[in-house]
């Protein structure tokens, strides 16, 4: 019984997906044909879904594979491809604000929006989940580093006078390097040293999805779909980025708006549904690792790689955001961690994490357009 069942949601999500699919060459033919930005954007939008939710799949399955130490590696690589790819292509094209933006809005989608629908959907159906606060309190120093590592520059350029953009460039080149190496140690930590303490739920998982008389999945094909994926999410993200600024306008929407908030839901989709997936199966652990692992990604890794990017295309980028920018990762780190340090959760508290979400996302809509944000 359960295996049917589980045989018709995965028919049901491929359908979408196979659905969903037919927006990419849609997306192709607006822009080739010249149907207009605001058709680019949305198609290209709905496009990126299937392929960066079969990325997902394929990056699991040859994790099982390969075993979990590079298994591990590869899912720490491709857990954020996504949002990667189209930062990259963002400021490549000069968009670096935007770019930012897109960086701050990931870090408070995952902790406010994956985990609230996460801890509210799961809490409908159990009482009360839990989860290890051991590996909940470590998130939430790392986050805090995060918090302290973007901040820093932001804070130097307000309490000095005169000071210049190749300084805060210097500074920043530094600062990602600090965080590209703590985020190499984290993975050290939770791969290796430590691995035991990351092993409650994704066991679970994998004895769920594996038995000893299921076939190993084969390695070949799902390298072949990763890879495919990849370069559409490039292709679709080249459209995505191009239409971005006139679709904006014609919705009525500030670039800062859709960098911080819808971007960062067209890269995160995939990483919403495992999250709740797995709540609801009462897997609260590999609920909070899935959002929480994502966040400290953005922070610890794509950032940095995007400076040191920034660097290499002659469009610098440095660590200096705009100072609400802050306050709003600030506050989804605060109460992401206050909510999480005792290792349990209801529906209230995925409440409480959506309404934040909520309050964040009208004041990003409402907030008066940025110079060079359009």
């Amino acid at each position: 019984m359960e295996k049917s069942e589980k045989q018709s949601r995965m028919s049901v999500k491929s359908l979408i997906f196979l659905g969903l699919l037919l927006f990419i060459p849609v997306s192709l033919a607006a822009h080739f044909l010249g149907w207009g930005d605001l058709i680019v954007f949305c198609t290209a939008a709905l496009g990126i879904l299937p392929l960066a939710g079969w990325m997902g799949t394929a990056t699991e399955e040859i994790a099982v594979v390969i075993g979990p130490v590079f298994g591990g590696l590869l899912n720490a690589t491709f857990g954020n491809a996504t949002e990667l790819i189209i930062a990259l292509i963002g400021l490549k094209a000069g968009l670096i604000n935007v770019v930012k933006a897109s960086i701050t809005g990931s870090i408070i989608s995952n902790l406010l929006l994956v985990m609230g629908f996460s801890m509210f959907f799961g809490g409908l159906r159990y009482k009360e989940q839990v989860f290890q606060s051991d590996i909940a309190r470590m998130n939430a120093s790392s986050m805090n580093l995060a918090v302290i590592a973007i901040l820093i520059p932001t804070a130097m350029n307000y309490t000095s006078i005169g000071i210049s953009e190749q300084t805060l460039q210097d500074l920043s080149l530094a600062v990602a390097i600090v965080l590209i190496l703590v985020y190499g140690l984290t993975l050290l930590f939770s791969m290796k040293t430590h691995a035991y303490l990351y092993e409650v739920g994704v066991a679970d998982i994998d004895e769920e999805e594996t038995s000893p008389s299921e076939e190993q999945p084969n390695v070949w094909f799902w390298s072949a779909i990763l890879v495919a994926c990849t370069l559409g999410v490039a292709v679709e993200s080249e459209l995505l980025v191009d239409s971005l600024t006139v679709a904006t306008s014609s919705l009525g929407l500030t670039a800062l708006f859709t960098g911080v908030i819808i971007v960062p839901i067209v890269g995160n989709a995939a990483e919403h549904a495992t999250a709740i997936a797995v709540a609801l199966k009462n897997k609260m652990d590999l609920s909070v690792s899935v959002a929480v692992g994502s966040s400290l990604q953005i922070a610890l890794f794509v950032a940095p790689v995007l400076v040191i990017a920034g660097w290499f295309f002659g469009q610098p980028m440095n660590l200096d955001f705009n100072p609400f920018e802050l306050v709003a990762v600030a506050v989804a780190v605060l109460i992401a961690n206050s909510i999480s340090s005792d290792g349990k959760s209801n529906w209230l508290e995925g409440t409480l994490l959506l309404a934040t979400y909520t309050v964040l996302a009208f004041a990003f809509y409402f907030h008066p357009v940025i110079e060079g944000m359009g």
